[in-house]
């Protein structure tokens, strides 16, 4: 399971709103690489793919993974930073074990 928080949830919603995909999602994945080993990976997208977990929070926002990246992402939660230096989603992810100094990327 993903949660979303209550700032994610708004920002996911808003920045669907603003593309033109209201109703549609975050895509958020993992990949190889990265200085930590594995990167989050963020997409836009109007809607899941077949085999997408979907994931709804605060203010009907959804996030899709699929299930390679849901593996390395079970017990997450997405939060969004609104502090002055720094704006953008974080993951609160209990598998990491390991974060490179952005948290862009993690090990597990």
């Amino acid at each position: 399971m993903i949660q979303i928080s209550e700032n994610a949830g708004k920002q996911i919603h808003k920045l669907l709103e603003k593309q033109g995909l209201a109703g549609g999602g975050l895509r958020v994945g993992v990949k190889a690489g990265g200085c930590s080993g594995l990167s989050y990976v963020f997409a836009w997208e109007a809607e899941a793919r077949p085999g997408d977990e979907v994931f709804v929070g605060p203010d009907a926002s959804r996030v899709f993974v699929d299930p390679k990246s849901h593996t390395f992402l079970d017990g997450t939660v997405l939060d969004y930073d609104t502090s002055l230096i720094s704006k953008g989603f974080v993951f609160n992810n209990p598998q990491a074990k390991s974060s490179c100094g952005c948290g862009t990327s993690f090990s597990v």
